[in-house]
């Protein structure tokens, strides 16, 4: 019989289930994709019901593929910042899950600046006030579904990230952890509790959010057999994508970053303390374990891998490989600047009616030209935030290791290595968001050695080859187009 750790990594295009062994090697790997709508300009929803259908289905199909699996313990890794309201009693939602990259909040939002309290909200949840953050998307929530202020007035409702829908779903408990309570600006990072002060600013009733605890904890056990998964299965860890994903480099250290490159980017870093930031970034909740909450400062960006495939559809290739290809063949991109704020400008910008633009064209222009700046956009935003990173710690990062699907691609690592003018270190943990959630059922459950795994992975290190008159001239072009977005927005 095979025992193991069931980690849940739930994405924004797909849902990734990992059945790792006490060692960390991984026995089987199944994904599912997940739809995403997007009713209206600037808007971006999914089903919660499908989300759900969608974990269940490649739970389904590791348990099938895997004769004799025992599952210790299951762990959940999810995409931050998507919101979801449902009904207490039936467990349904009540609307669509509004994503991370949704701008609906928008005017929620620029209400609240213009009323003063943009400040205090950073003061207190460590994050600017921008749409990206689910507290204002659940107040539109609860003032644009017919009845739900009142039913939520009434207990009726529960609302929670991804993590705590599945949490819900699989164990009956209304639960959530603190890596994951921290990015919804509802969070008091000075108490470490649910804040009445952001409640009221935001206008949530704290009564339907969900208890937090560590990331580490044993959230519940499953209620029901699920496609072979049996009751009584213990949910032993919980925690965001990107917080995961730099757990899943080891303990926390205050001297290395790492870049998470999957539909949006996060630069994140653990800091021994809350650190205010003086140059856009967001203080967070790295992870707690082992009864230590451990801190961390981040960047985000909106759109970064999904540029990639923004620009293959724009230019209408086959694929993302295609595009590498095109974008290959040229030595430059010959003055083209792409700059993919698709859902406004992150981290450290913060601009949420930023446009997209494409600039720099000549007569010379081709679209090799132009995929070419797709990708160098991609790794100009990171290392814009990488830069206010090392200027708000006042010191250069040590090492960058870059990790989720994007960073899968060769051209677009070395790219990074080239316009950030740093070394980049890439493992062959690419599922390091699931294996770093992984890990900390791993440590609850008490099994030594499974992070061995990671010790075992062989890096790859890419250094910049591009020459520094080249790199510069990019970059300062690059800014230009920065400021052309903010004029614009």
């Amino acid at each position: 019989m095979t025992s193991g750790i069931l980690a849940i990594d739930q994405g924004t295009t797909n849902t990734k289930v990992l059945l790792f062994a006490p060692d960390g090697e991984i026995i089987a790997r199944r994904s599912l994709s997940v739809p995403i709508e997007h009713p209206q300009p600037g808007w971006a929803e999914q089903s919660a019901t499908a989300l759900w259908e969608s974990v269940v289905g490649a739970i389904g199909d590791i348990i099938d593929c895997v004769e004799g699996a025992s599952i210790a313990a299951l762990a959940i890794a999810n995409q931050r910042e998507t919101v979801i309201v449902w009904d207490a009693v039936t467990g349904e939602p009540i609307a669509p899950a509004v994503t991370w990259q949704c701008r609906r909040s928008s005017q929620r939002c620029a209400a609240l600046r213009e009323g003063g309290h943009a400040a205090r909200i950073a003061a207190l949840s460590g994050l600017d006030l921008d749409p990206l953050f689910p507290a204002a998307k659940i107040g539109w929530l609860l003032d644009h579904v017919p009845w739900a202020r009142e039913r939520a007035m009434r207990g009726e409702l529960r609302c929670g990230t991804v993590d705590s829908w599945l949490i819900w779903k699989l164990t009956g408990v209304h639960a959530t952890d603190f890596s994951n309570a921290s990015r919804t600006q509802l969070f008091d990072l000075n108490r470490l509790e649910w804040s009445s002060e952001l409640a009221e600013i935001f206008d949530v009733p704290l009564a339907i959010l969900p208890e937090v605890r560590p990331s580490d904890s044993l959230f519940g056990r499953t209620i029901a057999r699920l496609d072979g998964l049996p009751a009584g299965t213990p949910v032993h860890a919980a925690i965001g994508d990107s917080h995961a994903a730099l757990r899943a480099y080891g303990p926390a250290t205050p001297d290395r970053a790492k870049v998470t490159c999957g539909t949006g980017s996060s630069v994140m870093i653990t800091t021994p303390a809350r650190v205010t930031s003086s140059h856009g970034l967001s203080a967070t909740i790295a992870w707690a374990e082992h009864g230590e909450v451990h801190f961390a400062l981040e960047g985000n960006i909106a759109v970064s891998g999904h540029a990639a495939a923004f620009a293959t559809r724009l230019l209408g290739v086959a694929d993302e490989e295609a595009l590498t290809a095109l974008a290959r063949s040229v030595a430059g991109s010959d003055g083209v600047i792409f700059l993919p704020a698709l859902a406004g400008l992150g981290a450290p910008h913060w601009h949420d009616r930023a446009r997209g633009l494409v600039c720099g064209l000549s007569l010379g222009t081709t679209p090799a030209h132009v995929a070419r700046a797709a990708f160098e956009g991609i790794a100009l935003q990171i290392g814009d935030v990488v830069e206010a990173v090392e200027a708000d710690l006042d010191t250069p990062l040590k090492a960058i290791h870059v990790d989720g699907g994007a960073a899968a691609n060769d051209f677009l690592v070395q790219l990074l290595a080239d316009l950030l003018d740093r070394p980049i270190v890439r493992s062959d943990l690419l599922d390091a968001s699931a294996f770093g959630a992984a890990c900390l059922a791993a440590g609850a459950i008490g099994w030594d050695g499974f992070e061995g795994r990671r010790d075992a992975a062989t890096p790859q290190r890419f250094t910049p080859v591009i020459a520094a008159a080249d790199r510069n001239a990019i970059r300062h072009e690059w800014q230009r187009a920065i400021d052309r977005a903010r004029l614009g927005a």
